[in-house]
């Protein structure tokens, strides 16, 4: 396996990349599509009634030569320029409450867009909440209530720590011990790949005795990666304090669900949810698909949402929120944005919608 340098391997708690999904999804032919005025003419043709916007870590840029999860972090300086455009672009900046009631009125005459934030980072609270309270905009936070409690195992931040300081790895892999040279870092970003794929394919109990096993054997305290990495409940009870935050629910322990038994998938997003709620003492109403790609959650983790009475779930399949109910609110897409672009002229040609093929009713956009 050979994965070039900074590619994006590291749709972890993520899913959809932009790359991946459709060759519109260039850096290229976004700022092309830009100049021609196709950007202008979606808009004006109103393709789709708005966006997700999904984010993760809000932090400033570091010198490390080895980021492999660079595509899933941007800078508070971007976050203020992406905020500042949105207002000059004349879109409405709404909760995903009011997204779920435009996906299924009439399309109004100005376009949405909603700012999410996944995995409740302590950089939320650090650096993305003060440009965010500054500018007094909503924006929704998915909580996966075991990291602020302190037993949430940021593993894919454990992985990273140890390929940066180490030149050679060893690991069990189906019983077998596995040898990797991580010398270059070429060598490095291709173990990374390699081995948090076949992490992610783990049982959540496998997934941890591996990871603990690993940092183990390399001297990595994983607790305090995770709980230095992760809000605790205080750091959310303050931005519960903040009438324009809205809370999802992202389950207890961030599993990637199409790995579970039923029973154990559904218990996860109830458990999650009640946590939340209790902790918060607010409604919690939506929910966040863990990882959120297409081999993370199947149509019968879309049912459980609407048998556990959650008003909207969203994934990270790329893609914009139609009107008149030709979205499924509990598989809404979003638009994951990466990190390395920093352009705000291929932001505005993603949110006008021309990128994504547009949305053609099915039974499961009925459900």
């Amino acid at each position: 396996m050979r994965v070039r340098r900074g590619a994006d391997i590291s749709r972890l708690p993520g899913g959809g990349t932009l790359e991946s999904d459709d060759r519109w999804l260039t850096s290229l032919k976004l700022e092309l599509a830009y100049f021609s005025g196709r950007a202008l003419w979606g808009e004006i043709e109103n393709r789709g009634a708005g966006a997700i916007l999904r984010f993760q870590r809000v932090r400033p840029s570091r010198r490390a030569s080895f980021q492999p999860l660079k595509a899933d972090e941007i800078t508070p300086r971007f976050l203020d320029r992406t905020i500042r455009a949105l207002k000059r672009w004349r879109y409405d900046i709404v909760d995903i409450g009011e997204v779920c009631r435009r996906a299924v009125t009439m399309p109004e005459r100005k376009r949405f867009v909603c700012l999410s934030f996944d995995g409740a980072g302590k950089d939320l609270i650090t650096y993305a909440y003060p440009v965010l309270a500054r500018h007094g905009v909503p924006f929704t936070v998915y909580v996966p209530t075991a990291f602020p409690d302190g037993v949430g195992e940021a593993w894919w931040l454990a992985l990273e720590a140890i390929l940066a300081k180490e030149s050679r790895l060893s690991l069990l892999i189906e019983r077998n011990e596995r040898h990797f040279s991580i010398r270059t870092l070429e060598e490095k970003y291709d173990v990374f790949a390699f081995i948090l794929g076949w992490l992610r394919m783990l049982p959540p109990p496998e997934l941890s005795a591996a990871i603990n096993d690993l940092c183990s054997r390399y001297a990595v305290d994983l607790k305090q990666v995770s709980r230095e990495a992760s809000m605790d409940w205080a750091d959310l009870a303050t931005l519960a304090a903040d009438p324009n935050v809205t809370f999802g629910s992202a389950t207890v322990n961030y599993p990637v669900l199409s790995n579970l038994k039923d029973a154990v998938a559904r218990r996860e997003m109830s458990m999650g949810r009640a946590v939340a709620e209790t902790a918060l003492r607010r409604e919690v109403k939506h929910f966040a698909y863990p990882y959120g790609d297409r081999n993370s959650w199947r149509r019968a983790h879309v049912l459980m949402t609407e048998e556990l009475g959650f008003a909207s779930a969203v994934s990270t399949i790329s893609g914009i929120v139609e009107a008149e109910g030709r979205t499924n609110l509990r598989a809404l897409p979003r638009i994951s944005w990466d990190g390395r672009r920093r352009s705000l002229r291929a932001m505005r040609v993603l949110l006008s919608g021309i990128a994504f093929a547009p949305v053609q009713p099915t039974r499961a956009n009925a459900m």
